[in-house]
């Protein structure tokens, strides 16, 4: 039996948050375009009268920190600083399927979850902190906007800065399947962005706004644009030293005729299907070890109030 909770401020029993997986950039548009996927990580959490209590199965469960600096706890810490309180002890137990360090958006999937997970423990959270604070608030604790706002929001989302302000709008793909290829080996988003170059050119900059409005179009009901509208010159090539064997596995699908991109900061490879004929393709040359799945879109971030199982 769970400790009584100490102050009226805190929601009593526990609250569990489903997050799903997101794949940013889908080729040209960097840092800003987004797409959750339908594979979740299941964060539950509730308020103690002291003390913190971590539990992790499934990924990452034997590499990730088991006190005040586990991501969801970080973010939770964050969120209950801006709502004006903190709990006196927390309770959370995480179970993980988004694979780590796979550009599927583990990191984005944590910070949503501690800050959907910290909104609900407060009593009036849902008042007090918007739609737009929490996406500020995820971004700003992520570091880039395209995955918290895929999370959050679902679909396939844009986001952007206005006046300093992290803003985003969702759009219904229509008429494609995802299909991802996760290796076993890992990358790092710091890694993935200091190969990045400190300027463009301009030709390069224009090419890639083309094919990112392209992009829009493909995604939202022209499929059959999709291998012109996933070309990318700003940071696929640039970084494919740095993961050869994702970057040739994209290079075999797209010449095979699938639009296929590195996943945000690799190393999962992520392929657009528009029939099942381009599904078999895609998962016939698929290396070996590699996991292929076929996934469907997400609706984004889910709060649910169920029983805390330790």
């Amino acid at each position: 039996m769970s400790p009584a909770v100490p102050a009226a401020v805190f929601s009593s029993g526990p609250r569990t948050v489903r997050a799903p997986a997101t794949s940013a950039n889908l080729g040209p548009g960097f840092d800003a375009f987004g797409l959750a996927l339908n594979q979740y990580d299941e964060v539950t959490a509730e308020v103690l009268a002291a003390g913190l209590e971590i539990i992790v199965t499934g990924e990452g469960d034997q590499q990730v920190a088991l006190d005040d600096s586990h991501l969801v706890i970080t973010a939770m810490r964050a969120t209950f600083a801006l709502l004006g309180v903190q709990p006196p002890g927390l309770r959370l137990r995480c179970d993980n399927r988004i694979p780590h360090g796979r550009g599927l958006g583990s990191s984005a999937a944590a910070i949503v979850s501690g800050v959907c997970l910290a909104r609900a423990l407060v009593v009036d959270g849902a008042a007090r902190l918007d739609a737009a604070g929490m996406l500020a608030l995820a971004s700003e604790l992520e570091g880039h906007p395209d995955n918290v706002a895929a999370c959050l929001l679902g679909g396939f989302t844009i986001a952007w800065q206005q006046d300093g302000v992290t803003q985003a709008t969702r759009l219904r793909p229509r008429g494609i399947r995802p299909v991802l290829f996760i290796p076993t080996t890992q990358s790092g988003t710091k890694a993935a962005r200091a190969a990045l170059p400190e300027t463009v050119s301009h030709a390069d900059a224009a090419f890639n706004a083309g094919r990112a409005a392209l992009l829009v179009c493909a995604l939202t009901g022209s499929p059959e644009l999709l291998m012109a509208a996933t070309e990318d010159r700003l940071h696929q090539a640039q970084r494919a030293t740095g993961m050869s064997a994702s970057a040739e596995l994209m290079g075999r699908l797209r010449k095979l005729g699938v639009p296929a991109v590195i996943s945000g900061a690799g190393s999962t490879v992520l392929a657009f299907a528009i029939d099942e004929r381009q599904i078999s393709l895609a998962a016939d040359a698929a290396p070996a070890g590699w996991k292929v799945q076929v996934s469907e879109v997400s609706d984004g971030a889910e709060l649910i109030v169920g029983e805390l199982a330790l």
